[in-house]
């Protein structure tokens, strides 16, 4: 059970960061809008860079979650002889 609710974590903290990590080289690339504003109002850090960090850092967790998941999956796997 908790293997399969760890994969289902993982997913979503994946497209999370994603979705910053996009979020954050868009107000970088002027893309939406002048820098202060947009970071106020999409994103709660004071920089363009600490929200393309804090994305890697959810990325990095998320990969990592997900190699658990699969392995705690594979494990319970019966083995074929």
């Amino acid at each position: 059970m908790f293997s399969h609710a760890s994969r289902i974590v993982a997913v979503l903290a994946l497209i999370l960061g994603v979705f910053h990590f996009v979020l954050g080289v868009s107000i970088a690339a002027g893309w939406i809008g002048p820098e202060s504003e947009a970071l106020a109002r999409y994103a709660a850090a004071p920089t363009t860079g600490e929200v393309i960090d804090r994305s890697a850092y959810i990325i990095i967790f998320a990969l990592a979650l997900g190699t658990l998941a699969e392995i705690g999956i594979a494990l319970r796997r019966p083995r074929s002889q």
